[in-house]
């Protein structure tokens, strides 16, 4: 089981700030799960595909062609902004 935490504007596109799923087993990188929480909602596809949208795999910043095969905790950040 993994955790997927969403935090800022992807926490309402996706409808909650974490879930907990087993992923497939073709979900291997970040990317792929990103592609694969966007298929089946528009909305979540678009705020995750959007510019400055970051990951973290187990709490450490990644790349989307990061592995998660063997990750307790994936997450997405929406960018922030500040003055």
């Amino acid at each position: 089981m993994t955790t997927i935490l969403f935090f800022g504007r992807l926490s309402d596109a996706a409808g909650a700030s974490e879930i907990r799923i087993d992923l497939p087993a073709h979900v291997e990188t970040v990317g792929a799960l990103r592609t694969w929480l966007g298929a089946g909602d528009s909305m979540l596809a678009a705020a995750l595909a959007a510019p400055g949208v970051r990951a973290a795999r187990d709490r450490i910043f990644c790349d989307f062609d990061a592995a998660i095969a063997d990750a307790r905790e994936v997450a997405f950040m929406s960018p922030l902004s500040g003055g």
